[in-house]
């Protein structure tokens, strides 16, 4: 590199002296903290508006004179839109940052919400619904940007269960808000309700810090770019970033060979556990009502109790994740809700038994969720974090729509909603923590 390069290179890089250069901020505690809180609150509202939805297709159905079949078909087709928009998300993240997709997919889960509300049957329903994927995949955004800002925090499994189980409380705010407002405002004024929560997660959103590893990284990436290959090692070195040579990032970089068998494995485990989401959780009142002849309005009373206990669900994984691996979590976890959710459409319809078996089924089915985002985030490095996350996380969709299709397909050919729902949702849970075996071994222990 000749002189007038050097001294460019230097120019570029020089950081004034009162100045903290962006990858070397210290994230104070107050900070943590905040984005603690402001990430949580965006995983409720983007859980509040995806389960919405499920909560409230019976009473959507019977509006538009839907069958059971019809409108597990339009959630079937409205999934196949949320995967095609979820397959953006790990660009932004690696590209724009970890920030700008938090508000970006909050202001898309928004328009998702607020449009919900003047759909006029299954076309318009089944493409508003569609932009409902950037909101699921916020849980991406905060397993990355957690992960990055947890780096030399204690007990990082357990917070993060506390920002994940943002999915039982956002589901728990849905049942009460459709129980309570339901007869007052209808099924279209819950969703306009649910757009304006959104509204003050983009406010908080817009003073969170940005990450001080993606700042390395857009560091590291510059300095390779301008010829100063020294100081990008060095500065990758200090933030466990590998420095790229042009073929170990994007959609590449996640199936190396250290990485495929990882990546590969994860995948088909959100595929599957999925599958068993779409079952159990967003379908779990037309499962309940249709297989255990529960009424639709006990049935939002069992799903305010089960999120309840799926709160708890989440906290506990997150605990026991730091302390026997959150890849053992996932793994315990999965085998444990399939088994419980086995129980729940082969046993008996007493109130007691429903409510419990299905209570036990969310317990392992959403808990261990807690467990699996964290360990995904930290399970990738850093350079294809992002990628690493969104590649396996795109297979949710995916796996929602075999299990919406699934379900469709099965109630069509007659067979009853307990034998569908054991196939669609109970089997693929059992198998899907069977596939945690296959991933990366990571030191829960180390703090980077």
């Amino acid at each position: 590199m000749n002189s007038n390069t050097t001294a460019a290179v230097d120019a570029v890089t020089e950081v004034p002296s009162d100045k903290v250069a962006p990858w070397d901020v210290e994230i104070t505690q107050g900070q943590i903290l905040y984005a603690s809180l402001t990430c949580f609150i965006a995983w409720v509202a983007s859980v509040y508006d995806y389960t919405l939805f499920g909560t409230l297709l019976p009473v959507i159905a019977e509006d538009f004179g839907w069958t059971t079949a019809q409108a597990t078909a339009v959630n079937t087709w409205a999934t196949i839109g949320v995967f095609a928009i979820s397959l953006i998300v790990g660009t932004i993240l690696d590209k724009l940052g970890r920030k700008k997709a938090l508000i970006l997919l909050v202001i898309g889960g928004a328009i998702s919400s607020g449009l919900s509300g003047l759909a006029t049957g299954i076309a318009s329903m089944v493409i508003i619904r569609s932009f409902s994927g950037f909101a699921v995949s916020e849980e991406v955004v905060n397993s990355v940007y957690l992960n990055e800002i947890y780096k030399k925090a204690r007990n990082r499994g357990l917070m993060y269960s506390l920002v994940q189980s943002g999915w039982p409380v956002g589901a728990l705010l849905a049942a009460f808000m459709v129980s309570w407002l339901l007869p007052t405002v209808g099924w279209r004024g819950s969703f306009f309700i649910a757009a304006a929560a959104s509204i003050i997660v983009i406010v908080m959103a817009l003073k969170l810090p940005e990450s001080p590893v993606f700042a390395a990284m857009k560091e590291v990436e510059r300095r390779r770019k301008a010829g100063d290959l020294q100081g990008a090692q060095q500065l990758a070195a200090q933030h466990d970033i590998e420095v790229d040579h042009g073929h170990d990032l994007g959609i590449k970089g996640v199936f190396t060979p250290e990485l495929r068998k990882h990546t590969i494995s994860l995948s088909l485990v959100w595929l599957l556990s999925w599958m068993a989401i779409q079952v159990f959780a967003v379908l779990g009142t037309t499962v309940l009502v249709e297989a255990k002849s529960v009424t639709f309005e006990s049935s939002l009373q069992v799903l305010i109790l089960a999120n309840a206990v799926g709160f708890v669900g989440y906290l506990f994984h997150g605990w026991l994740g730091d302390r026997i691996g959150r890849r053992n979590t996932v793994l315990i976890g999965f085998v444990l809700g399939g088994l419980a959710s086995l129980a729940l459409l082969v046993g008996p319809s007493t109130d007691s038994f429903v409510y419990g078996m299905y209570a036990l089924t969310l317990f392992f089915l959403l808990g261990p969720f807690a467990a699996m985002l964290f360990y995904m985030g930290e399970s990738f490095p850093p350079q294809v974090r992002g990628m690493g996350a969104n590649v396996a996380h795109v297979m949710a969709p995916i796996g929602a729509i075999i299990g919406s299709a699934l379900v469709s397909v099965l109630l069509t050919m007659g067979f009853p909603m307990g034998t569908t729902a054991i196939i669609a949702g109970s089997v693929p849970l059992i198998i899907s923590g069977l596939l945690m075996f296959g991933t990366r071994h990571v030191d829960h222990t180390a703090t980077h």
